[in-house]
Order: C-alpha cells, then structure tokens, then sequence
C-alpha cells in the first residue's frame, strides 16, 4: 500500500513539473499595429524570424495611419504592444500620453541609425524605423526642359501637366512648403503667401491625387508627366516610363519618417524593445532594402546602386532631405483644410 502511494504521489508530481514544463514553453504573445501592406514580406524578414528566436507569437492589428491611432485613444485596456506610425500621428499620439518614454540604452542598434531617424526619441515616441521623401517626378521625354526647383512647378510650359498630392495624406504637407518656396515665405510665419502660390499653381494641376496607385495610374495612361510623390512609387512609374526621373529639389526634398512605438500599459515591454532593436538591425534593415520594403535608417546597411532605385538610402540622400516641423502642422491643420478646400482643391 505504501508503495502504490508513493508511486501515486510520484506520479503527481512529474505530471506538474510535465505541465510547468509546457507553460514554460508557451510562446508569448505580442500584438503589432501597423499598416498591414506586404504582411507575407514583413512576415519573412521580421515577424517569423523574432517569433523563432523569442518564443513569441506575433499577432498584428491593420489599418490606417488615423484608424489604429484614435482606436488606441479610445481604448483604456489595449491589447497592442506596439504600433507603427507616420511621424504626424506619433506625435499626436505621444502627446496624447499613450506611449512608453523610450530608453535609448534598451536599444543598441539605435546609435546606428542617422540622427534624423532617431531624434524623435528626444521628443518622446519611437524612432524611425524606416524613412522615405517627398519630391518630383516628371517625364523627360516630355518635360525637355530640367525640373530642379519646388518653384520650377509654376512654369508655364507644365500647363496641365502636374498631379499634386491631396493635404490629407502623407505627401500633402509637401505642397505647403513648395508653396511657401515659390512664395519666398516660411510658412510658419506667413502661410498666406504659400496659399497664394498654391491657388496661382491650379492652371498647372490636371488632377489632385489622394493615393499613390493614383499617381502610378496618370502617369502610365500619360494624364500627367509632372507629380509630387513619394519615393517608393518612383519604381512602378519608372519601370513603364523609362525616361521618368525622380528629382530632389535644390531646396530638399521633404523628409517623412514612420516610427515604432511602445504603447504605455504594454505587458510585454521587453519584447517590445527586443522587437524595435531587431527592426533596427542591420540585418533586417537590409533584407527589407532589398524587398523594397523599406528604405534603411540603419547607416551600416550597404547597398548597390540598383538596389536603392527607389529607395531613400545614403548619406547625400539624408543630407538634402529638408524635415518639416509636425508639431506645428498638426496644430494648425484644420485651418489648413479649410483654406485647401475652398483655395486649392475647389
């Protein structure tokens, strides 16, 4: 009897350290809000090689830049670790108080990033994990005469020739500075003179475009042979067009930064760093290069000439590249709207 007891209670006992065993092994969840385009090549190069590595489970949340972020807001018990977003909505949202301060030394790879990818961490969300430019692309076969300035928009030889980006999406704020170029203003102190120019431009303007496949499509059917656009949509264009150009304007193209941030009340704030410093690697940074993904923040990341058509990649690059200031543009877009509709758009 007391050796069937023992055999029982032995018999217990491995069956409990059999089943810590297997929690121990469960993988941890972690949940990613981000925009959700290329997920199968976001899934190879950054998702199921951290998942392996970490013992994490990797659930995302997709949407729009504005959708995930007033969703957060709203929530007080989120599920989301982290979440991806345009610069002009991290800053929304670290003002709103829903973010983790980043702690720079929780993220080695942060040091090898440019500094314009890593100075929003001063001002309290992520950093850019990835970064990419607004400037102009035109048709040298139809457009004979060089583009090399915001201003050379207004020209009158590119009548019905230019599509320009709608205010509310990432490129639009580009538009206000190459107005506030032509119109010789900083349009933090005189706006008025930027719209000015903006109305005078709307002889030029075929079409005010609102996404980037709309872009590609007026320049394939030969709509438009002038856009401003963002630099990932250069390829597309350029490879039905070969005598498309991508120009970087004397004054600096508009740099737009995406950024990844931990969410305040996050129970998995180690691996959310773990996540951000992985995203940073050099390794990652270059297989999503490579995918033409993401252009690199990461500056150990080597590419070839080819390999960065389309990319915003090397120091030239980063040095021409003219940052605008978010924290003010947020706060006076409604103004901006307003006088967009009923100036520019109408």
């Amino acid at each position: 009897m007391k050796k069937i007891t023992w055999l029982f209670i032995g018999l217990l006992t491995l069956t409990f350290a059999m089943g810590v065993g297997f929690a121990a092994n469960e993988p941890r969840t972690l949940v990613v809000s981000t925009w959700g385009y290329n997920e199968d090549k976001f899934r190879k190069n950054v998702f199921a090689p951290f998942e392996k590595e970490n013992n994490v489970k990797i659930i995302l949340e997709v949407g729009n830049n504005s959708e995930r972020l007033n969703k957060l807001k709203m929530m007080k018990n989120s599920p989301v670790d982290v979440i991806c977003l345009a610069e002009s909505f991290a800053l929304d949202g670290a003002k709103a108080g829903i973010f983790e301060k980043i702690n720079a030394k929780k993220l080695p790879n942060l040091k090898y990033l440019y500094d314009v990818a890593k100075n929003p961490v001063k001002q309290g969300y992520g950093p850019a994990y990835t970064m990419n430019r607004t400037g102009i692309i035109y048709d040298s076969k139809v457009v004979t005469k060089p583009i090399k300035s915001w201003a050379d928009l207004w020209r009158a030889d590119l009548k019905q020739k230019i599509t320009i980006p709608d205010l509310t999406i990432t490129a639009g704020p580009a538009m206000i500075h190459a107005g506030a170029v032509k119109g010789r203003a900083d349009f933090t102190k005189n706006d008025g003179a930027a719209f000015k120019q903006l109305t005078a431009l709307k002889p030029n303007v075929v079409k005010i475009y609102t996404k980037s496949s709309d872009l590609n499509n007026m320049f394939i059917q030969k709509e438009v042979s002038v856009g401003i656009g963002l630099d990932f949509a250069f390829p597309k264009i350029k490879e039905a067009i070969p005598t498309a150009v991508f120009v970087d304007p004397k004054e600096g193209s508009i740099a737009n930064r995406n950024t990844i941030n931990i969410v305040k009340g996050s129970k998995n704030v180690d691996l959310a760093y773990k996540l951000i410093d992985w995203w940073l690697s050099e390794k990652v940074q270059t297989a999503n290069a490579l995918d033409k993904l993401d252009s690199p923040v990461n500056k150990k990341v080597v590419l070839t000439e080819q390999e960065a058509v389309g990319l915003t990649y090397g120091d030239k690059v980063f040095k021409k590249m003219k940052t605008l200031n978010f924290d003010y543009i947020n706060g006076v877009m409604p103004k901006w709207l307003m006088r967009w509709n009923e100036e520019v758009a109408n």
